[in-house]
């Protein structure tokens, strides 16, 4: 096949893409849940295939047409309001409240003193309304903020968080560049459904937090300056807590500077909500009871053995000491190896990452997205079959059946175990070495 005719495939393939995005939603409403999880996997399986041809095409020509497509399948989510989520609705809801002066951390949206603030199309779709204040962070608060006294609305927030994949793609090409990858990994973010659907889609808050994760990360690899990118990754972190992990690129061993500035930068961030004392937590504690991540029921491969074997009394606080010794001991790999060069950390931090999804995480398709940056940079089997499949959580019509959530979740855990041996035995190729720099 001709490089022209491997373009055109590519943009053949961009269309498909478009014209399933455009009629998802009416396919999901129409046809259930089922026909929704066959379709976004299977655009997952076909951004799996573009990416494997555009490393064939032309780089300036495929680069062209992924940034065209891009942008249509963006363009064809933002007209219809959000379907799989409504949690962009509490985003402006709380960026609403802080505009009227009031912390949003004092109040349920159902409190009376905040009766002035509704509405007829933000306060009926807030979830946990009259029973959770607010569990997002105080980072996450300014951004909501900021947006709202732009536009009070969910377009607006849904624009913002599509504005931050500029940053995570910005970011994503100088990183390949680097690292002497071809260029057009990129399509690998820039057309995956979990993006399109959770970003321009649903207006997630992760977009944000990976954005500044992103931007962290550059900055610790590239200009190498380690305690601006511990303060740019603090902010990420109290965007979405697991952005925390990467925090671990810019330590070294005795040298406590970095994780100074970062808590020097927690305390700026929380310092305007304190006026609620404890309760600048928010709903955070109920949440883990909520989604059973405080019991063993939360847990996919505590819930499985103890369905086969019966209660297992200290299954819970086994499997989250072995659990969180993994992730520390990853993250401490990234921090502690001496291989500083761009993919050799990176590969490291895609690893830790990974393991706190995957160990600790609720069952959400969108907590996958913090993952998806390092799938366009190293590849990372796993990734791909953990941002792909994890369509299969979702649960949002009811159509009389459905297949067992807990079929759908050992059916997405056995997917990413089956792709571990993969990744375990690949082997790195030596990549151009660009270490931190001393700078502070």
């Amino acid at each position: 096949m001709t490089p022209a005719r491997r373009v055109l495939l590519l943009a053949a393939i961009g269309g498909v893409l478009v014209a399933t995005t455009s009629v998802g939603r009416s396919v999901h409403l129409g046809f259930g849940d089922i026909a929704f999880r066959a379709l976004a996997v299977g655009q997952g399986l076909l951004v799996l295939a573009a990416l494997r041809l555009a490393l064939r095409c032309p780089p300036g020509s495929a680069l062209a047409v992924i940034a065209v497509v891009a942008v249509a399948l963006r363009l064809s989510m933002l007209p219809a309001a959000p379907h799989l989520s409504t949690d962009a609705y509490r985003y402006v809801w709380d960026g609403r409240v802080q505009a009227a002066g009031i912390n949003p951390y004092r109040h349920i949206p159902a409190d009376p003193a905040l009766e002035a603030l509704r509405d007829t199309e933000i306060f009926p779709n807030i979830n946990r309304a009259d029973y959770a204040p607010t569990i997002y962070p105080p980072a996450a608060q300014m951004l909501f903020q900021l947006v709202v006294r732009v536009s009070d609305s969910v377009l607006a927030m849904r624009l913002a968080f599509v504005l931050c994949e500029l940053v995570i793609v910005a970011a994503l090409l100088d990183l390949l560049r680097r690292m002497g990858k071809p260029s057009v990994r990129v399509l690998a973010w820039a057309w995956h459904p979990l993006a399109v659907w959770e970003i321009a889609g649903s207006g997630h808050l992760d977009a944000a937090m990976v954005a500044a994760m992103m931007a962290g990360i550059w900055i610790a690899l590239v200009p190498g300056r380690r305690l601006l990118a511990a303060a740019v990754l603090a902010v990420a972190a109290l965007v979405k807590p697991p952005a925390a992990i990467a925090l671990a690129v810019t330590w070294r061993a005795w040298d406590w500077r970095a994780p100074a500035v970062a808590i020097a930068v927690a305390v700026a961030l929380y310092l305007p909500y304190l006026s609620v004392g404890a309760g600048v937590l928010g709903f955070l504690p109920g949440y883990l009871g909520e989604e059973r991540i405080a019991t063993a029921e939360g847990f996919w491969a505590v819930a499985s053995l103890q369905a086969l074997l019966g209660p297992l009394p200290f299954a819970l606080p086994v499997y989250l000491a072995l659990a969180v010794a993994i992730v520390g001991a990853l993250a401490l790999r990234v921090a502690l190896h001496h291989d500083h060069g761009p993919e050799a950390v990176l590969t490291r931090l895609c690893w830790a990452l990974f393991a706190f999804v995957f160990l600790l995480s609720p069952n959400y398709p969108w907590y996958w997205l913090i993952l998806l940056p390092f799938v366009a940079l190293i590849g990372f089997a796993p990734g791909w079959a953990a941002t792909i499949a994890c369509f299969v959580l979702y649960d949002e019509i009811d159509e009389g059946f459905d297949v067992d959530f807990a079929l759908r979740d050992t059916m997405l855990n056995l997917a990413i175990l089956a792709t571990l041996p993969f990744a375990l035995r690949r082997r790195r190729a030596p990549d151009t070495p660009v270490t931190l720099g001393a700078a502070p």
